[in-house]
C-alpha cells in the first residue's frame, strides 16, 4: 500500500506540475499584459518554483561529452563494458589517452539515488584518470524472476569489475560502498589477487558507525531489524518490470535525507523563488540543477538494505573482524600492499567524523606509509564528492596518493 500511495500522490503530483508550467508559461508570454505588472512575475515565480519540485524525474544522464587533458579539449565516450543484472560498468573513454593515466574505479553508492549523483565526482578526476563507476540498476526495474542481490553479490561485482578492468587500477569509494570496497580488498588481499586495487580511497564511508554517531546511526541502533522490515520495505508495483519484489524505495529515503535538513531544503527554494523574481535565472537554474539530481531516486532490494543496516549499522561486523563473505570471513589484517586513503567532512551529518578513519585503524598489517588521513574542514557530506571544495580541496589529495603509489612494486 505504501508503494501504491506514493504512485497515486506522483502520478497527482505530475498533472499538477504541468498545468503549474502551462501556467508560467502564460504569466511569462511577452503578449500577456499581466506578466510585466502587478503580482504576475511573482505568482509566475512562485508557480515555477512548484512545478519543479512536483515533477517526476527518471534516471539523469552523466552529459560529459568532453574533457580537458594537459589543456585540450578531449572527446570522451560512454561505454558499457560489463554488465550484471543489478548493475553495469561505465567507461569513460577519453579519446587518444589510452593508457595514459591511472585507471580508477568509482563506486558509485547504492543509497537511492542513481550513480549520475557523482557526474561531479567524475567530471573532476577524468582530466588525469582512466575512469570507470558502478551504475547501479534501479531495483523496481528488475524481474523477480532475475534473482536476488545481498552485500555478498555487491562485493563479488566489485571484484568482477575489477578482474575486468585488470591489474594496477585504483578504486574510490564514495560514502555507503566504503564497506564493501574494504572487504573486497581484503578478500583479494588474502588471496593475493593480481588485479587487487593499488588504493583505496574511502569517502565518508560507515566503516565503523561506533565512532562519531549521528541520527541515522542513532536510529539503526535504536529500531530492532524487524521495525525496518516492517515499516520502509515494500512491493514493487504490477506498474513496473520488478513488480512483486521487496524493496526499500528511494522515496522513503529521500524523505529521510530531506527531513534531516527540511531548514536548508526550505531556503534553497524560497531563495530559488527570490531569483526567478528577480530576473536571476542563471541563480535559479544552479538550483533546479542540484535539485533534479537530488529528487532522482532508484530503489533498494530489500535483501541488501536490511542486510547491510544489520551488519554495518547494528553489529559492527567489518571493525570487529566479523563480517563473512559466502561463508568465509573478511579479514582486514590481510592487507598489506592496498594503500588507504581515509576522507572524512568536518561537517557530516550522515557519516560522523572517525567513522571512515577507522579503516586505518583494522588494516595494522599496512605499513603507515601506506596509509593517510584527511579531514576536510567545513565540509558536509555532499560537499566530499561534489562542489568546489571537493574539486579544489579534496580531489587534489585523491589525486596525489593515486599518482604516489601507481608505479610501486607488489609482491
Amino acid at each position: 500500500m505504501l508503494y501504491s500511495a506514493y504512485e497515486i500522490q506522483r502520478s497527482f503530483l505530475a498533472s499538477a506540475s504541468a498545468m503549474a508550467t502551462a501556467s508560467v508559461e502564460l504569466l511569462q508570454n511577452p503578449a500577456n499584459p499581466f506578466a510585466y505588472f502587478g503580482g504576475g512575475p511573482m505568482l509566475a515565480s512562485a508557480l515555477d518554483v512548484f512545478a519543479h519540485a512536483a515533477a517526476p524525474r527518471g534516471k539523469p544522464a552523466f552529459d560529459l561529452p568532453t574533457t580537458e587533458v594537459d589543456g585540450q579539449t578531449v572527446a570522451v565516450h560512454e561505454v558499457i563494458e560489463a554488465r550484471q543484472v543489478f548493475g553495469q560498468l561505465r567507461h569513460f573513454v577519453r579519446e587518444g589517452q589510452e593508457g595514459r593515466h591511472p585507471k580508477l574505479l568509482i563506486v558509485a553508492p547504492m543509497s537511492g539515488h542513481f550513480a549520475t549523483l557523482l557526474r561531479g565526482t567524475v567530471a573532476r578526476m577524468l582530466p588525469g584518470h582512466d575512469v570507470y563507476i558502478t551504475d547501479w540498476r534501479d531495483a523496481r526495474d528488475v524481474p523477480l524472476s532475475d534473482g536476488t542481490f545481498d552485500l555478498d553479490d555487491y562485493v563479488d561485482y566489485l571484484v568482477g569489475w575489477l578482474e575486468h578492468i585488470g591489474p594496477g587500477a585504483h578504486m574510490l569509494a564514495v560514502c555507503q560502498p566504503s564497506v564493501p570496497c574494504l572487504a573486497a580488498a581484503s578478500l583479494m588481499s588474502a588471496s593475493k589477487h593480481p588485479c587487487r586495487p593499488r588504493t583505496l580511497t574511502m569517502m565518508g564511508g560507515p566503516i565503523d558507525t561506533r565512532e562519531g554517531p549521528t541520527a541515522v546511526n542513532q536510529l539503526a541502533q535504536e529500531r530492532p531489524l524487524s521495525w525496518f522490515s516492517q515499516n520502509v520495505v515494500t512491493s514493487v508495483p504490477f506498474n513496473y518490470p520488478g513488480a512483486g519484489r521487496k524493496v526499500y524505495p528511494g522515496f522513503m529515503q529521500l524523505a529521510g535525507f530531506m527531513t534531516m535538513n527540511l531548514g536548508n531544503h526550505l531556503m534553497s527554494h524560497w531563495q530559488m523563488f527570490r531569483h526567478l523574481v528577480q530576473g536571476d535565472d542563471e541563480s535559479a537554474d544552479a538550483t533546479k540543477k542540484f535539485y533534479e539530481e537530488y529528487r532522482s531516486v532508484c530503489d533498494m532490494t530489500a535483501e541488501f538494505y536490511l542486510q547491510t543496516v544489520n551488519e554495518v549499522f547494528k553489529k559492527h561486523s567489518l571493525p570487529k573482524g566479523e563480517f563473512m563473505h559466502r561463508g568465509v570471513r573478511i579479514d582486514t589484517t590481510a592487507i598489506t600492499d592496498v594503500a588507504l586513503l581515509a576522507v572524512e567532512g568536518e561537517n557530516d551529518d550522515i557519516s560522523g567524523i572517525g567513522q571512515t578513519r577507522a579503516a586505518l585503524k583494522i588494516s595494522p598489517n599496512l605499513p603507515d606509509e601506506m596509509k593517510q588521513y584527511y579531514l576536510a574542514e567545513t565540509v558536509g557530506h555532499y560537499g566530499i564528492f561534489n562542489g568546489s571544495k571537493w574539486r579544489n580541496r579534496i580531489a587534489p589529495v585523491v589525486e596525489a596518493w593515486i599518482a604516489r603509489h601507481d608505479d610501486l612494486p607488489r609482491g
